[in-house]
């Protein structure tokens, strides 16, 4: 009985390391799944295809000319346009603390000084890769994120 006793006692003070253990293991697969947008830009289809599988769907984007067409692979991290063998612009549900449906005082806010605004949309270059990139955040007419466009600027 005595020898129950401890071992429910020992159960109990081994607790909490396990439940800490299991937290930092759930962080680190939630660290590493929040890959930053902008590293996609670039990818070859081959590159696209071992990070993240086959695409849940594929559907073509028709642009003004036909050298503007692309190739859409839709995953969950996005809808990534595809130009040739190469990702150029990627369609995203947040970035960086700017989320869908976020009102438009809140995104110029969150984007700085350094946004570009227009009617529909605001714009923001980046400048993280040895292209030039630029951020776009497209409103409703009620002010609130519909799309975010993550795109290289020389396509």
């Amino acid at each position: 009985m005595l020898a129950s006793k401890r071992g429910v006692l020992f159960l109990l003070l081994l607790w909490p390391f396990a439940f800490l253990a299991a937290q930092g293991s759930a962080e680190a697969q939630n660290d590493a799944d929040e890959v930053d947008p902008v590293s996609y830009i670039g990818m070859t289809l081959e590159e696209l295809l071992q990070s993240f599988g086959l695409p849940r769907s594929v559907y073509a984007a028709r642009g003004f000319e036909v050298w503007q067409d692309d190739v859409v692979f839709v995953y969950d991290q996005g809808d990534f346009f595809v130009f040739k063998d190469r990702v150029w612009q990627v369609g995203i549900k947040s970035f960086r603390g700017i989320n869908l449906g976020d009102p438009r005082g809140v995104v110029s806010l969150i984007l700085g000084s350094k946004v570009e605004d227009r009617p529909n949309a605001l714009f923001l270059p980046l400048n993280e890769k040895t292209w030039p990139m630029m951020l776009r955040c497209d409103f409703d007419s009620a002010g609130k994120i519909e799309a975010i466009f993550i795109y290289r600027t020389d396509f």
